[in-house]
């Protein structure tokens, strides 16, 4: 069975950081493209950040850019998402996903999701 678990998610104040684990079983993810997207309340889900297998492509939503980095080791079948300088608006479900081909932002195109994990930020 194949399994994305996140992990990571909490309770921190503007301007703190968090860092995000997406861990990947089942299934040998390491040539996949990892991506991560979330999901506030009432909203749709959208793009954060992707990562192809080689991590020689990257891709951000407009919104994290200088402040996410994605990170992924293959050995460990593990993805990352490095999150600094959060605000009250970075509040959300936060998903890992994986896709077979390349770096991708549509949340259609990838094939396997984990479960979500809460990053809610204060004011």
């Amino acid at each position: 069975q194949v399994q994305l678990v996140e992990s990571g998610g909490g309770l921190v104040q503007a301007g703190g950081s968090l860092r995000l684990s997406c861990a990947a079983s089942g299934r040998t993810f390491s040539t996949y493209t990892k991506g991560w997207f979330r999901q506030a309340p009432g909203k749709e889900r959208e793009f954060v950040a992707a990562i192809s297998w080689t991590a020689t492509n990257t891709n951000y939503a407009d919104s994290v850019k200088g402040r996410f980095t994605i990170s992924r080791n293959n050995a460990e079948n593990t993805v990352y998402l490095q999150m600094n300088s959060l605000k009250p608006e970075d509040t959300a479900v936060y998903y890992c996903a994986a896709r077979r081909s390349s770096v991708v932002t549509g949340r259609t195109e990838y094939d396997y999701w984990g479960q979500g994990t809460q990053v809610t930020v204060s004011s």
